[in-house]
């Protein structure tokens, strides 16, 4: 009912067009479908909006040349990316999304319109709250806006709007800068490792299978002694823990600290220096490290991963070994 206030409104009419299509098996996403639907076809909202089939790249293309507004509202963060807001961009659209994908990056307040608060939430618990954050936004931003016109008629405030988005967004999202990035980040490295494997009668690529097949046969054997945290300097948490590699080479592997993340955050690693060897023992070290001491000492776990200059991990060696996992480790705080 509050979207067909919106819609209706004599003096500030608003016109919506809502498109999309669900997977045959995603029976959540047809429900949804099937719901515009029959909204669409309301008799006080059937002058005010449409619901347009079978959404795919050359109806996005007439869409993204034709709307003044592109809302985009994922349950963060299941935005692959959002093209299609980058798309509004060049044709003087503006954007109203979540905080998420592309526009987590590109958001400011001069631009356009954001919901939420740019952390995750598990589950829909906080649906209803960002609900009423882009209706608050459409009744008392983003519509007056558009109807608030100076004595030739302008929209001047809109229209500064369009001009930040166009100025400041559309040199930062496009193909050119997609194509820059792959080609940097991924195609040249690659290149450049794959020539390095090849190099010297392919010498490097049979050390890192050596490498990788090592790992495979000895990283059950790998197992966990006495974990200690103490007090350090400036409130940090000095940690050590004890490890037992075994075959392993230390040189092989890396010895991390993961903090637990806290909601709407990634979890953060922390490297552990190898310290002296246990005496008595076969591959036993002590590694230590210092970390923040905003978080207590139990929400850092200490793990094993596999290590090379050259290699792609995890991708190239999917193994990882946590504290205690079930070796008779204990922990002594």
């Amino acid at each position: 009912e509050r979207l067909v206030r919106l819609l209706s409104d004599a003096s500030r009419p608003v016109q919506l067009i809502i498109a999309g299509k669900a997977h045959p098996r995603d029976a959540v996403g047809r429900g949804f479908v099937q719901q515009w639907a029959r909204f669409v076809q309301r008799p006080e909202v059937r002058a005010r909006a449409v619901f347009l089939e079978d959404y795919d790249l050359e109806l996005a293309e007439q869409l993204v040349q034709g709307v003044d507004v592109w809302i985009n509202t994922p349950r963060r963060p299941w935005e692959a990316s959002g093209t299609s807001g980058m798309k509004v961009l060049v044709n003087g659209g503006l954007n109203l999304s979540e905080l998420d994908g592309w526009w987590a990056e590109a958001y400011s307040p001069e631009v356009g319109w954001a919901i939420g608060d740019g952390r995750e939430h598990p589950g829909p618990g906080r649906d209803a709250e960002e609900v009423d954050q882009l209706y608050a936004l459409l009744e008392q931003q983003v519509v007056p806006q558009f109807y608030e016109r100076d004595a030739d008629g302008v929209p001047r405030a809109w229209v500064a709007r369009i001009r930040a988005s166009l100025s400041r967004l559309t040199p930062r999202f496009s193909s050119n800068r997609m194509v820059a990035e792959y080609l940097e980040r991924l195609y040249l490295p690659a290149a450049e490792s794959f020539h390095r494997r090849r190099a010297y009668g392919t010498q490097l690529a049979a050390e890192l299978q050596r490498w990788k097949d090592g790992l495979a046969r000895h990283w059950s054997a790998m197992g966990w002694g006495v974990r200690d945290s103490t007090p350090a300097a400036d409130g940090r948490h000095r940690i050590s823990v004890q490890v037992f590699l075994g075959p392993v080479p230390p040189d092989a592997v890396a010895v991390q600290l993961y903090l637990e993340p806290q909601p709407g955050q990634p979890g953060t690693v922390f490297p552990l220096r190898r310290d002296t060897p246990i005496a008595g023992s076969a591959g036993g070290f002590l590694y230590v490290g210092e970390v923040p001491g905003d978080r207590p000492a139990a929400h850092y776990t200490p793990r094993v991963v596999p290590e090379h200059p050259e290699a792609l991990v995890p991708a190239e060696a999917r193994m990882i070994r946590w504290f205690p996992d079930g070796d008779p480790g204990r922990e002594r705080t």
